[in-house]
């Protein structure tokens, strides 16, 4: 969106067009009726050098210009919207992985270092745009991440383990014992959703010592690198049941929950456990498919060589409740909170297109801020915005909580002596309209403390367009730019915001869900952790069998704040 320099007084670095100028349009004439060069040939050469010397300078501009982002040249009032590149790593970019030096551990080693540069620029570079990580990774966690890889390199697609383990399930025999079984992500449901739901996956097939195979759906890959060292993590195009995903559902004959309902097997040792099952873990699951969480129903899927799984919901906290997965769990993540935060930056690694975005981006309006603060936008309301109740919620929470600075309406200028502190408001919308009253007010008014302050959006798409490729590009570089903010507000209820808090390590201020079209008071509150929601847990106990508040059982696992039925995980020393 471009914006005009409001100067009545024009540019004093703008040449003057008027003829009437005291140049007499210009042109510049021999008081002699000669010309200047056959009055002066010393004249002549100095011209020369000069023309030559403008040429040099030119041709070099040109050339710094040419490797800048297309928003790299814009003016400093506007933030132009993204602009998805092509795959090819940039010269520029291959040149600088050549001369530095992979570093020996990667995020504290929770990343392998046997990657090929060029395949996943972000994955080398992002850390030199983030501060350093606030948590560690455990030993654990790193020694159980490479066992893993070696057991997908050993069972990933197209091995020999993988082809002879598939060959059983076309077969439609009772499965023998395998080294490799495996758990199938099927891509389904919002950006944000897949991204909390994968995570999620993978924690369970490192539970369960399983290999997780990845759906690419219509965009995955245009997505995600590959997280894991020389095997592929998407599920091959020709996997069997592949062309049935859309129709699984609670009725379809392998789900989980119906096979138990209708009493199609039992858990006597003498029973044949099937070659597959469908697990159904969509926010409309039902009291048997939720058994899913209970120790009993893990010991016999412990037997099924394949788990397809469905779902939209991250469901890691009832992990946190299933007993037989509580050790393993404390080892792996000592700190509760860190669960998404360490599992997301192994596993989601911009695709070259995708990290163009987010470091031109970057660099263009945001790196050199003093303090950067995101805001996230997402409103559930039918009708066409900006609602001014919503813009009522932003400000008063920015200002009560000292986000944002107040701006001085009788002052038309504030003069600050030394170096002013500088301030970038990224913010993420749908639309636009929040951003231009932001940016209009900062601009218009001075602070009163003299920050300078910056207004940015990249991207105001009017709607959600889950399946479009360009769209969820751009969404993707959002959340990331999102996660390398200071500073985090976030709206309730949106996987989006979870996913830049988790990546970042943030714990946001999350915006209450306004009701009638009002602005909510308080406006926001502290996260207790940086960890998404499960937005629609089961409530039972599988012992007793009966209903039970989930959120009461254990210290660590509490309701959500920003959904008082949801689930999520939480330390102590972050309790407010």
């Amino acid at each position: 969106m471009k914006r005009v320099n409001k100067n009545p007084d024009g540019d004093p670095g703008t040449l003057s067009l008027d003829p009437d100028n005291s140049n007499n349009g210009g042109v510049l004439r021999d008081p002699d009726g000669k010309c200047w060069f056959e009055r002066s040939p010393m004249r002549l050469m100095g011209v020369v050098v000069v023309v030559l010397m403008v040429v040099s300078v030119l041709f070099s501009v040109s050339v710094v210009l040419r490797d800048l982002p297309d928003d790299g040249v814009s003016e400093l009032n506007e933030a132009k919207v993204f602009q998805v590149k092509s795959q090819e790593v940039p010269a520029s970019e291959d040149n600088s992985l050549q001369s530095v030096e992979v570093p020996k551990e990667l995020l504290g080693g929770l990343l392998s270092t046997e990657f090929d540069k060029r395949s996943c620029v972000g994955r080398y570079q992002s850390a030199s745009y983030r501060k350093e990580l606030p948590h560690k990774p455990s030993s654990y966690l790193i020694s159980r991440l490479r066992r893993y890889e070696a057991l997908h390199k050993k069972c990933g697609p197209y091995t020999e383990s993988y082809n002879r383990t598939l060959e059983r399930l076309n077969s439609g025999h009772h499965p023998e014992s395998s080294d490799c079984n495996y758990v199938v992500w099927i891509s389904f449901s919002g950006l944000g959703n897949r991204i909390v739901t994968l995570a999620s996956a993978f924690l369970y097939a490192l539970l369960t010592n399983r290999v997780l195979l990845v759906d690419p759906g219509v965009d995955m890959v245009d997505l995600f690198c590959e997280p894991f060292p020389e095997v592929s993590w998407f599920l091959p195009s020709d996997f069997p049941a592949k062309n049935q995903f859309d129709i699984f559902d609670q009725n379809y004959p392998q789900c989980y929950g119906k096979m138990l309902k209708n009493n199609n097997f039992t858990y006597s040792n003498g029973l044949m456990s099937p070659s597959f099952v469908y697990l159904h873990l969509v926010h409309d699951y039902n009291e048997h498919d939720k058994l899913f969480f209970c120790d009993e129903d893990q010991s016999f899927l412990q037997k099924v060589p394949w788990l397809i799984m469905k779902t939209d919901n991250y469901f890691i906290p009832s992990l946190y409740l299933i007993r037989s997965f509580e050790q393993e769990l404390s080892n792996l993540f000592p700190n509760k909170e860190t669960v998404f935060h360490f599992l997301g930056r192994y596993l989601f690694h911009p695709t070259n297109p995708v990290w163009g975005l987010i470091s031109r981006y970057y660099l263009t309006y945001l790196a050199k801020a003093d303090e950067r603060i995101g805001i996230q936008i997402r409103v559930f309301e039918t009708g066409n915005g900006p609602f001014q109740h919503v813009l009522d919620q932003i400000l008063a929470c920015t200002l009560k909580e000292n986000l944002l600075p107040e701006i001085d309406k009788e002052k038309p200028i504030i003069h600050q002596s030394g170096t002013q502190i500088s301030k970038a408001i990224l913010m993420t919308s749908l639309t636009s309209g929040y951003f231009e009253k932001l940016w209009d007010m900062y601009w218009e008014h001075p602070t009163v403390t003299g920050e300078v302050i910056g207004v940015y959006q990249p991207s105001h798409e009017k709607y959600q367009q889950t399946e479009k490729q360009t769209h969820n590009q751009k969404a993707w570089a959002e959340m990331y730019l999102l996660s390398m903010t200071d500073v985090l507000v976030t709206s309730a209820w949106s996987t989006f915001g979870y996913v830049a808090q988790g990546l970042g390590g943030l714990r946001p201020w999350i915006l209450n869900k306004p009701e009638n079209q009002t602005a909510p008071d308080p406006p926001c509150h502290r996260a207790m952790s940086m960890e998404p929601c499960f937005h629609s847990p089961p409530f039972y106990d599988c012992k007793a069998k009966r209903g039970i508040d989930t959120g009461l059982l254990v210290p660590h696992v509490r309701h959500c704040e920003d959904i008082s039925w949801g689930l999520k995980l939480v330390d102590h020393h972050n309790e407010l």
